[in-house]
């Protein structure tokens, strides 16, 4: 039978690659819940292979129920009924039976509320694998940051009337942030939440471009201080669904069509209140978000998996001149990049997941030793990892989704005509790859969010923890480009209008601190796997030089774009 992931070894050796025993002995608590729970593991070689059998299974379910049902779940779609309330396609109401009865839909969950107790590393590679079977289903089962958030904020009372059924299956969640005037900018949220006299909250409001706002658990960011317009004001509540809510449209989109889109009307819901007024935005949404961002990158990981396998199953079978397309140069190149790309993009999601477990576990780990000598050098690991996060986590989500649309555009460019028509898959990928550098933060968006970062010098000390010290000597090529970057930054801090070429060289920046971020990664894989050491030279080959170039392009100091934009850009005139 079928295996997405027995069939994918990248996925096994990007885990080998970051080696999860630490990660795995953080989250066992130095595997002490052996003793309370006979399935949980022993010691790390034993975590570790749990992880890999509930990849396996995820793996089966996938290539076997779950992808033969995607084409149809693009067709089908699901269906708003009159009532207000919203009907899965089919295959996404079998794939979620499937993966609760799996226990997977609880995977970081810990185990007394139905969970698996794993890493977010590995939530990543499932997110990954389910993404290549459908990547509208992902939207669902990844939005296992629900279960996560009230885990980590609300109440015992809240945790265990909610989680366990997350967990199986029965109940699935939302994030419900987005409104008709405020997309990216939450601050502006209107939705109303209020107290009556009993302390009973309620909310009120208009919520769009919700996904699967229909679910059974919605965590609704919404104004519970009126007094104050920004983000000050903002508090989580829980929502069950009811009538009191109504689905009044389902957006028509251009891909993911088994995940629906709902805008939502919430007319005096009951509500709970999840951790501390005020806090909504600045802290729980942050959480949220930063989980969602890993997430995104998955997703595009999968869907360039997808395109990528079509395009070279495809060039090694159609003839053209006698020979099969595989064998002309530039195929050949085209399909080579989408490979590399491809796996950069999985190291750099699943390292930047490692890294939030890490900063989770230490957190964990620092609480309970606090008031000892060990606490200092656990908070200090703890803070550094919490530094790196907020900018791998913007970088993954970043990369991945502009990989997943290079990809999605090379495997149309391989089939040629037949890419284009639907009675291949790969148009699919494509559209469903567009909305990944959208959503949960557009591209943009994660450039600005990972910028400062960069401009801080925190590259390299990513690059430390990935390579350890020293490592400048065994690579010149890493260390001239990293040379490179820095005095591009310097030069960027000293232009006389910083702020405007802050933002203009921004996108450059990062990308080539990413490039970097990414060949220490393959240089770890190529220490293990000895095919990696091909990837890795056509890293430090291609990618390399284009984003040398791009450097180049800071350094000449142009900013035309902005100074002569009416030019540029002229206004089309209206007759």
């Amino acid at each position: 039978m079928a295996n997405f992931y027995k069939d994918n070894a990248d996925i096994e050796q990007a885990i080998d690659t970051l080696d999860l025993s630490e990660v795995a002995a953080l989250l066992e608590n130095d595997f002490s819940f052996a003793k309370e729970y006979d399935f949980a593991p022993k010691d790390a070689a034993d975590a570790i292979d749990n992880y890999k059998r509930a990849l396996d299974l995820c793996g089966d379910i996938c290539a076997n129920r779950i992808a033969p049902t995607a084409e149809e779940t693009d067709k089908v779609g699901n269906i708003l009924n009159a009532d207000g309330t919203v009907t899965y396609t089919p295959g996404i109401k079998l794939a979620i039976e499937l993966l609760g009865r799996s226990g997977l839909c609880g995977a970081t969950i810990p185990y007394y509320l139905g969970g698996l107790n794993m890493p977010c590393t590995i939530l990543t590679a499932l997110n990954d694998i389910v993404s290549r079977a459908d990547a509208s289903l992902m939207n669902i089962f990844g939005l296992q940051g629900i279960a996560e958030t009230i885990n980590s904020f609300a109440s015992e009372e809240i945790k265990k009337q909610y989680i366990p059924d997350l967990c199986c299956g029965k109940s699935t969640g939302a994030m419900v942030l987005t409104e008709p005037d405020a997309g990216s900018d939450l601050q502006s949220v209107k939705t109303m939440a209020y107290q009556d006299k009993d302390g009973n909250w309620f909310v009120n409001g208009v919520k769009r471009f919700i996904t699967n706002g229909c679910g059974e658990v919605l965590l609704v960011l919404a104004r519970t201080e009126p007094e104050f317009s920004d983000g000050r004001g903002l508090s989580c509540l829980l929502v069950e669904k009811g009538p009191w809510i109504k689905v009044r449209r389902l957006e028509h989109k251009l891909g993911i069509n088994g995940s629906p889109t709902c805008e939502m009307v919430f007319t005096e819901a009951p509500a709970k209140l999840i951790g501390q007024r005020k806090r909504g935005l600045i802290t729980y949404v942050m959480a949220l978000m930063n989980g969602a961002r890993v997430g995104i990158s998955a997703q595009g990981t999968g869907i360039g998996e997808a395109a990528y396998r079509a395009a070279r199953e495809y060039a090694a079978s159609r003839e053209q001149f006698g020979v099969t397309i595989d064998n002309f140069p530039a195929v050949r190149e085209l399909l080579s990049t989408m490979s590399v790309e491809l796996q950069g993009a999985r190291l750099l999601a699943y390292y930047a997941s490692k890294c939030v477990d890490l900063e989770n576990g230490l957190t964990k780990k620092f609480e309970a030793l606090k008031g000892t000598p060990e606490a200092a050098a656990v908070r200090a690991r703890m803070k550094k990892y919490a530094g790196f996060n907020k900018m791998l986590t913007p970088f993954a989500k970043y990369y991945a989704s502009e990989m997943s649309m290079r990809n999605g555009n090379g495997a149309i460019a391989v089939l040629g005509g037949s890419g284009y028509m639907k009675d291949y898959p790969v148009e699919r990928y494509m559209r469903d790859a567009r909305i990944t550098t959208i959503y949960e933060g557009t591209s943009q968006l994660q450039v600005v969010a990972a910028i400062a970062g960069v401009m801080g010098g925190l590259t390299s000390a990513v690059l430390v923890d990935i390579l350890g010290e020293g490592w400048q000597e065994k690579h010149p090529r890493m260390t001239a480009l990293l040379a490179e970057l820095d005095e591009m930054i310097a030069f960027v801090k000293a232009n006389e209008d910083a702020k405007t070429y802050h933002d203009l060289s921004a996108r450059k920046l990062v990308d080539a601190a990413i490039a970097l971020v990414i060949a220490a990664l393959f240089v770890k894989g190529a220490e293990k796997y000895e095919a990696k050491k091909a990837v890795l030279e056509f890293w430090l080959t291609n990618e390399f030089a284009r984003c040398r170039g791009e450097l180049a392009k800071v350094k000449s100091g142009y900013v035309g774009s902005t100074v002569d934009f009416e030019t540029l850009a002229p206004m089309p005139k209206v007759d």
